[in-house]
């Protein structure tokens, strides 16, 4: 038998690229690389009604070509992310593709016919009938990558809430497109790592080589400063500066114009009333078949949980009184606290799993349009990219998650709001942990923020080591 050795050169084809020619090895690497690049073009249209600080946003993005927008709630990323793919179709004439959260699809419709953009439909089987596509993430499955020449998140932080297998067929469809653009209100404010998901469907540097450069894992060590418990990696501290630069090479975080060198006089927030409002818990835990004696503050999750199921009734009825007479909503957790509040409020109309996407989305339309009066439903399912400034009353059951208590309250207190914002929480005796968690994120939130503005015109250079000495054979090998 006679087996034959071949080396490969730098000059043997190894693959295609994107426009189909053929590659050598050297080229194959390259193309493997997480850079941080343009790959855009100068703006082609720029809408008539869009405020200069929106100008700057569509030029930075629309140059870039991927690129994270995260701007705050009322600063209208309705439009930057509707001119950007006007933009997209006028330089390409290809097709785009927005994938939104549930009932928000409307919306950018409604947009697109105030500013100018005509050629645009609301996709609910997959047809394509328009330049640009709008279609919920639910239904993406029905949608072939290869037909659009750019693709973009509405929300994009709503892609934790999905399973994986979900989560992962959204981030493998954006991946094939050449312009890729993330838009939410809130980026990874409580965990820095979930940036590293939004660089790597963009196409810039992997999940794991964030992990690599900035972060250090906290599994088996003790931090002197207490500030990394429950968190399974940390930011290295020495590399927190050019981690929030990087974050700015490939995206834009903005609160208020002013962050940008623009004035704030349109973009001022009304008042937010936050009440708590704690009810008595008269039961006592039974965890593990184990019966508590006295009543106390939940100190776990387990413990948290129970506290929770035991004054269902209790919250309910007071968040029911709070919310008489006005238009409001109702967000629980629970399936016994949403079937608990509909009872008791015979006006309001709730929103359960169980219904199809058409009949949560009639339902959410519905309340937009100001034909129902109270809502009830569940943040996870219902908290993002809505516009309810109708609405300036609403009624939270906290949880741990930062994001869903902030997106919810969102809905309603945002720029184009023209009255007092009211947020009555409901909590247990028992639930001060879960207030004080929220409080602690909220400031980390702030931090991140804080952080991302500060090193808005910091540059930051990925620099590797290249491989460039001779490779030697073993002997055996010769």
């Amino acid at each position: 038998m006679v087996i034959s050795h071949k080396t490969m050169t730098m000059s043997d084809d190894v693959g295609v690229n994107n426009e189909g020619e053929k590659m050598d090895y050297q080229q194959f690497i390259q193309s493997k690389k997480h850079t941080l690049g343009d790959h855009g073009f100068d703006p082609v249209w720029m809408p008539e009604c869009a405020f200069d600080f929106q100008q700057h946003i569509i030029t930075k993005a629309v140059r870039k070509g991927r690129m994270g927008v995260f701007a705050d709630t009322g600063l209208g990323k309705t439009l930057l992310q509707l001119s950007i793919a006007e933009n997209v179709v006028r330089k390409t004439n290809g097709r785009v593709l927005i994938l939104t959260p549930l009932a928000v699809a409307f919306q950018f419709v409604d947009e697109a016919s105030r500013i100018g953009v005509g050629d645009i439909a609301h996709s609910k089987d997959g047809t394509i009938k328009a330049k640009i596509t709008v279609c919920n993430y639910e239904r993406l499955h029905l949608l072939n990558p290869d037909d659009f020449e750019c693709v973009m998140l509405d929300e994009s932080s709503i892609l934790k809430n999905f399973a994986g297998k979900t989560r992962d067929q959204i981030v493998a469809f954006i991946k094939r497109v050449k312009y890729r653009f993330l838009s939410t209100a809130t980026p990874s404010p409580n965990d820095f790592i979930e940036l590293g998901n939004s660089s790597e469907a963009l196409g810039y540097m992997g999940y794991m080589d964030m992990l690599t450069k900035f972060f250090k894992s906290n599994q088996n060590s003790v931090d002197s400063n207490n500030r990394n418990i429950g968190e399974k990696f940390y930011l290295k501290p020495h590399a927190e500066k050019d981690f929030f630069a990087w974050v700015n090479q490939w995206s834009v975080m903005v609160k208020r114009p002013s962050d940008l060198g623009f004035s704030d006089e349109r973009y001022k927030l009304p008042r937010l009333i936050t009440n708590r409002h704690v009810v008595q818990n008269k039961s006592t835990w039974v965890i593990n078949g184990q019966e508590s004696l006295f009543a106390q503050p939940a100190a776990t999750m387990t413990e948290v949980r129970e506290e929770q199921k035991l004054t269902v009734n209790e919250r309910c009825e007071r968040a029911v009184e709070l919310a008489s007479g006005k238009t409001s909503v109702y967000w629980c957790n629970l399936n016994e606290e949403s079937a608990r509040l509909s009872e008791i409020d015979r006006d309001a109309v709730e929103i359960i799993g169980g219904m199809s996407i058409d009949q949560k989305e009639e339902i959410l339309v519905s309340f937009a349009k100001g034909d129902i009066k109270r809502l009830i439903t569940k943040a996870k399912m219902t908290s993002m990219g809505l516009n309810w400034q109708h609405c300036n009353h609403t009624v939270f059951f906290p949880t741990w998650s930062y994001e869903q208590y902030y997106q919810a309250i969102r809905r309603f207190w945002r720029f184009g709001q023209q009255n007092e914002v009211t947020c009555d929480m409901v909590i247990s005796e028992g639930q001060e942990r879960v207030m004080e968690a929220l409080e602690q994120k909220t400031q980390k939130a702030i931090d991140l923020y804080e952080n991302l503005v500060q090193a808005a015109n910091n540059t930051f250079e990925h620099s590797t080591k290249e491989f460039n000495k001779t490779i030697q054979l073993p002997e055996f090998l010769k």
